[in-house]
């Protein structure tokens, strides 16, 4: 077995088993818990062709019977040990996690064990996890913001697994056999493509036998298909989507950065000015605090293995719509010919080095940040040098670049318009913005800053990317005059929070925002 260590404040350990099984260790003794976070690449863009939701199915049979345990057995062997234990499918990775009690170690790391390697898929608890997961569809068929991120996905990645939820459709649910499903556990779960955090009241010597016990069985390499790299298509199209509901639900995004561009952490910082700073952006007090028109207004970036998306929404009242779309217009043009000042570049990075710590206040929020900095394939000091980055950031690294401003300039906008003009008429029912400048060096404030660096130009980060100049939207309203008069404010649509980690259902292993990765700020 293999221990390294490194000088940070938080002493991360890189432990290598036995058998070769990497794990990053920070040891705890003062409360008797430990945190395991664990992550196969793949995720659910390994699903097969019209078998999407597999990987969802999967995380929610885990702990439905294994080995000799049937599903009662096994889910009472939990209770009386008081671990918890939970899985769940994301876009890219599969993601495990285990908490217990030091003296029900052994315990937990055997249930887990049995879990990954030896789960029975019993064929009822495969209908019946597949009858929750075709509910909760159902349920989000009529909820704004799902709908509308999916449209939203469907036409930026078509063909491509990214275009696709994953907890999938009623069709491919209904497709998905048992068979299926052990394919999907032999094809992805593998050694080489595992990353482990562990946290808590446990040394290197026992994790690292520990390791093999639970992971030892898998096989060495995976057998993944290969996904290509992507970039948004129909960018400058809309989509829209008509549902009977009093308010209007905006969507947009283009092709953006990943996180291993050298030129993220700008976009961090410009983001959380521009939409990602949640009471402080400049959308928020144009929009809301000014005027009242929405809830919620935000920005975002998901960075994927295969693609970056810049994204963001608005949900506001119908007859409001049009106004609101004006003003994040005028603000991203405005934002992209002057920049930010001294005031607002000093907030964002007091606010972004000073909330950082809060991501690692308990052994889970740690053994988390460490697993996705591992998946984001960042340094293991990388915990320490994250804020020395944020701070490196100046206003002459973000300078005015007027090549945002060039869809005015085009005439891009009369699209938008035309069809404003139209509604203020009366002569539309559902608002279409055919173009939307999407300031590029966006990203939200639970993004999970940037790689390392002495110090990195917004400039560069700007001109890098900067043929990409529109943005594909989705706007879904429904215009019902009988509720027009009511006062009622756009509401934030579920999930779709720029801040904060994904909400996960435990008992079907499902992202309750499947869009969007749940990644440190």
């Amino acid at each position: 077995m293999i221990v390294t260590t490194t000088d940070a404040a938080t002493k991360i350990q890189r432990v290598t088993s036995p058998g070769g099984i990497e794990a990053w260790l920070v040891e705890e003794h003062t409360v008797p818990l430990i945190s395991l976070e664990f992550s196969f690449r793949g995720g659910s863009a390994q699903d097969e062709a019209g078998k999407s939701g597999t990987a969802t199915m999967l995380a929610g049979l885990l702990d439905e019977g294994a080995g000799d345990l049937d599903g009662q057995a096994y889910q009472e062997r939990l209770e009386e040990s008081a671990i918890e234990l939970s899985f769940s499918a994301a876009r890219d990775n599969f993601d495990g996690s285990l908490k217990t009690l030091v003296d029900k170690r052994d315990e937990g790391f055997e249930l887990l064990r049995l879990a990954v390697a030896e789960a029975r898929l019993d064929s009822e608890p495969v209908e019946r996890i597949r009858a929750q997961i075709l509910a909760r569809i159902r349920r989000d068929s009529t909820d704004p913001g799902d709908v509308a991120y999916e449209t939203w996905a469907n036409a930026a990645f078509p063909g491509h697994p990214y275009g696709l939820r994953a907890i999938g459709t009623e069709q491919s649910v209904e497709a998905i056999t048992r068979e299926d499903i052990i394919a999907f556990r032999d094809r992805n779960f593998a050694r080489s493509n595992l990353v482990v955090a562990v946290v808590g009241s446990i040394d290197a010597a026992t994790l690292g036998p520990a390791l093999d016990k639970i992971f030892g069985a898998l096989p060495v390499e995976p057998r993944l298909r290969k996904i290509a790299d992507v970039q948004p298509e129909n960018i400058g199209k809309t989509e829209i989507v008509e549902m009977d509901i009093p308010q209007t639900t905006i969507v947009f995004g283009r092709g953006g950065l990943t996180r291993e561009d050298p030129d993220y952490i700008p976009a961090v910082v410009m983001n959380h000015i521009l939409g990602g700073g949640t009471f402080t952006s400049r959308l928020f007090n144009e929009v809301r605090e000014k005027r009242g028109l929405a809830y919620s207004v935000y920005t975002y970036l998901d960075p994927m293995e295969h693609s970056g998306v810049v994204g963001g929404g608005i949900a506001t009242k119908n007859e409001r719509a049009a106004e609101a779309m004006q003003i994040i217009e005028a603000e991203f043009a405005r934002f992209a010919k002057d920049g930010p000042t001294e005031d607002e570049l000093a907030k964002a990075k007091k606010y972004l080095t000073g909330s950082y710590a809060l991501n690692f206040d308990s052994s889970v929020k740690v053994a988390r940040g460490l697993k996705q900095i591992q998946i984001s394939r960042l340094p293991i000091d990388y915990i320490d040098t994250r804020n020395t980055l944020v701070a490196a950031v100046t206003v002459d690294d973000v300078p005015a670049r007027e090549h945002f401003c060039q869809m005015f300039e085009r005439g891009e906008v009369r699209a938008v318009e035309h069809v404003v003009q139209r509604l203020m008429r009366g002569e539309v029912q559902l608002i279409v913005t055919d173009d939307f400048a999407v300031e590029q060096q966006e990203a939200p404030a639970h993004a999970l800053a940037a790689p390392l660096g002495a110090r990195i130009k917004m400039e560069e980060a700007i001109e890098r990317t900067r043929s990409i100049t529109r943005a594909s939207v989705v706007i879904r309203r429904q215009h019902r005059p009988e509720v027009q008069e009511r006062e009622h404010v756009g509401q934030p649509q579920h999930g779709l929070e720029p801040v904060g980690p994904c909400r996960i259902d435990e008992r079907i292993g499902l992202r309750q925002d499947d869009r969007m990765q749940s990644f440190l700020p």
